[in-house]
C-alpha cells in the first residue's frame, strides 16, 4: 500500500473487500458481512415489526462463510428467523434466505427486499 492508500482509509478499506460479496476483513481472516443498504432494508423490516409488537430483539453474526442476521420474540429466546447472506449460493439459489425457528427455508432469492417480504402479513380486506 502506498502512503497515499494509508491517509485514506475508505480507499484502504476497499482494498480488503471483494467486489459485490460482501466479505470484508485482512487476509487470512476474511468474514461475509452485511452492506449498508442491506442493514437498511434488514432495520426497516425490524422495525416496522418491533412497532407492531411482534419482535424485541435482533443479533447479528459475521461469519466465514455466511452473515446472519436474527430475531427474537424476546431477548434469551432461540431466534424467529435467521435472515442469512452466503455468498457461495448468489449464483445458484440466490444469497439470501429467510429460516424459520424449525430450520424451514421460508424463501430463498437474489434480492433482500423481496426475500424479506415473506415476514409482511398480507393485507385483508375487512368490511364493516
Amino acid at each position: 500500500m502506498s502512503e497515499a492508500d494509508l491517509s485514506d482509509p475508505q480507499s484502504a478499506s476497499r482494498t480488503r473487500e471483494a467486489p459485490g460479496a460482501g466479505v470484508l476483513g485482512f487476509p487470512g481472516t476474511m468474514q461475509v458481512v452485511f452492506d449498508r443498504h442491506e442493514l437498511r432494508a434488514l432495520f426497516d423490516a425490524y422495525g416496522r415489526k418491533v412497532a407492531e409488537g411482534e419482535w424485541r430483539d435482533y443479533s447479528i453474526d459475521f461469519l466465514k462463510e455466511k452473515a446472519v442476521f436474527c430475531v427474537y420474540r424476546r431477548s434469551g429466546e432461540y431466534p424467529l428467523y435467521r435472515i442469512e447472506k452466503t455468498p457461495k449460493l448468489a449464483r445458484k439459489q440466490g444469497a439470501y434466505a429467510v429460516i424459520a425457528a424449525g430450520g424451514l427455508i421460508m424463501k430463498r432469492g437474489h434480492d433482500l427486499p423481496r426475500v424479506l417480504a415473506v415476514l409482511e402479513k398480507p393485507v385483508r380486506l375487512v368490511v364493516g
